[in-house]
């Protein structure tokens, strides 16, 4: 056997020894999972033009169908909330406790009653 031939030999039986086996599991490993790409085929970035929010000097500005709603929604929700925050019931343990310390003291006789007049 010529010295080229054994060494072609001892090549392909390193490279079957040396190629990693097909492991069968039941589950794959994340990094061999398919990347998955967001919906549409067209490409979604608008390059810069230079432009304040890419409005023309002289053009007018078209809202989108999202804005009105966003805005309406989002300002109503937020007065609703400011409403709701400020008449909300107190409800701190510090209420609770100095309304029920004048209770006892009242019962006691020690304060009097804040609703009675004097003549």
């Amino acid at each position: 056997m010529s010295p080229l031939r054994a060494t072609a030999a001892a090549a392909r039986q390193f490279a079957r020894t040396a190629a990693p086996s097909p492991v069968t599991t039941s589950t794959r490993a994340f990094t061999q999972s398919r990347q998955l790409r967001a919906g549409g085929h067209e490409s979604h970035y608008d390059p810069p033009n230079g432009w304040l929010f890419g409005v023309k000097p002289g053009e007018k500005y078209e809202k989108e169908g999202w804005e009105g709603a966003m805005y309406w929604g989002f300002c109503g929700a937020m007065a609703f909330g400011v409403v709701a925050y400020a008449f909300k019931p107190d409800t701190s343990i510090q209420t609770w406790a100095l309304e029920e310390a004048r209770r006892r003291l009242e019962a006691e006789g020690i304060l009097a009653d804040p609703d009675t007049k004097k003549d």
